[in-house]
């Protein structure tokens, strides 16, 4: 038997029938259909709240949108917080459909002149991750007759310390060197850009609240010491992210307010030349991951030599992440329940598989479940970030599942 992750919050101590902001689960799959992905509107909103009360009023709150696009999420979202950012045209397309584009910023490698020249015609904020893409947002700017909103992602000579995917301290195809950092925004500058400032992003997934507060505290002198070099100071500095959720059994959730209480101490010391420089949290899983329950019926019941597997009709090609084959090295078990009997005592071990032909497409893993028949639907949990938009949904064909917004 393998255990399984902790149960959100929200859901950990009910039991049982599985309700979602007060829908009963099986009824919306009656409603909607089979696979289902649930996004519950108030617990976004409850996340939200908690981060204004945790950081420093100085510090604005993005929402990296990559973390779920979907567009009647995006529309709860985008007036709760300061800023949408993306990292494609097609996100790009969605944000400035819910909100300005003076609030919205561009960031990635590999942005195509065409996108270039939507953001820039939209008046939306193009990190800049390369002295080459920084030269062709000027000669885009220069050909649509339009004065580039651009900042530059700093690619920092620091790593958030165990973060799930490091950003920092190492070649990267994301943002400019820190040591070449000042020579592009000077480059922008003289260019006739309009310089909006800097984006350090040093890593994601991070628990450890003593790790984020020195990647914060680190990011802080890094943007004064690049500040000083450009000899301007930065309208904006996004300090990045990282803020991680509990996946798998053994994790412990982050101290966001001993982050926020460590944070609002760094900024009263930073250096004067950030003094009037606005300040601003990106983040994407955090907020939303714990505000989505993945909805999957038990097709069949089998018995092979001896180990029991319940086939449902969703998959890896609905949730790659619950798969363990995206980002993660050693496969664990994300949350999942019966969806009828939550809380429930476990009865049977048992594997639960996707209806793909491959055997990578398995939601849980020898999991210790209350006993589940075919019609039974199987909840996983933590599926608000990184689901359906980072799953191979073409993969063999199937159906792509509903998804619905519920609460507020």
């Amino acid at each position: 038997m393998k255990p399984i992750g902790p149960l959100p919050p929200a859901f950990a101590r009910r039991r049982g029938a599985l309700t979602i902001a007060g829908a009963d689960a099986a009824a919306l799959v009656a409603a909607h259909g089979s696979p289902l992905f649930v996004y519950d509107a108030g617990a976004v909103a409850a996340q939200v709240a908690r981060f204004r009360a945790a950081m420093p009023g100085a510090v604005g709150l993005h929402y990296a949108i990559k973390a779920n696009p979907f567009a009647p999420l995006l529309a709860v979202i985008a007036p709760l917080v300061d800023g949408l950012d993306v990292a494609s045209g097609g996100e790009l397309g969605r944000a400035i459909a819910v909100t300005s584009p003076a609030a919205v910023s561009f960031a990635g490698p590999g942005k195509r002149d065409d996108e270039l020249a939507a953001a820039i015609a939209a008046g939306v904020t193009l990190n800049v991750e390369s002295i080459g893409e920084a030269r062709r947002v000027l000669a885009v700017g220069e050909r649509l007759g339009v004065t580039p909103r651009a900042a530059v992602r700093v690619n920092p000579d620091l790593e958030l310390r165990g973060s799930g995917m490091k950003m920092g301290g190492r070649a990267s195809p994301f943002g400019v060197d820190a040591e070449q950092a000042a020579a592009v925004v000077r480059l922008l500058i003289d260019g006739g850009a309009a310089w909006r400032g800097f984006h350090i992003f040093a890593g994601s997934q991070a628990l450890d609240a003593a790790a984020l507060i020195e990647t914060q505290a680190a990011t802080l002198a890094l943007a004064a010491r690049l500040a000083d070099e450009v000899g301007a100071a930065p309208p904006l500095v996004n300090l990045g992210g990282g803020f991680g959720i509990p996946y798998f059994a053994g994790d412990v959730a982050l101290d966001v307010e001993r982050v926020g209480a460590a944070l609002g101490e760094a900024i009263e010391r930073r250096a004067d030349v950030l003094a009037q420089s606005a300040l601003a949290l990106e983040l994407g899983r955090w907020l939303v991951a714990e505000a989505g329950v993945y909805l999957t019926r038990v097709i069949d019941r089998k018995v092979s030599r001896g180990e029991t597997f319940l086939v449902v009709d969703g998959g890896l090609h609905h949730q790659l992440a619950a798969s363990g084959n995206f980002g993660t090295v050693v496969r664990r078990n994300y949350p999942l329940a019966v969806a009828s009997r939550l809380g429930a005592d476990g009865e049977e071990e048992v594997s639960v598989v996707g209806c793909l032909c491959t055997p990578l497409d398995r939601l849980g893993d020898r999991v210790l479940l209350p006993r589940a028949g075919e019609g039974e639907l199987i909840a996983v949990f933590l599926a608000g970030a990184y689901g359906l938009t980072a799953s191979p949904s073409a993969f063999l064909g199937h159906p792509a599942p509903t998804e619905v917004v519920v609460g507020g």
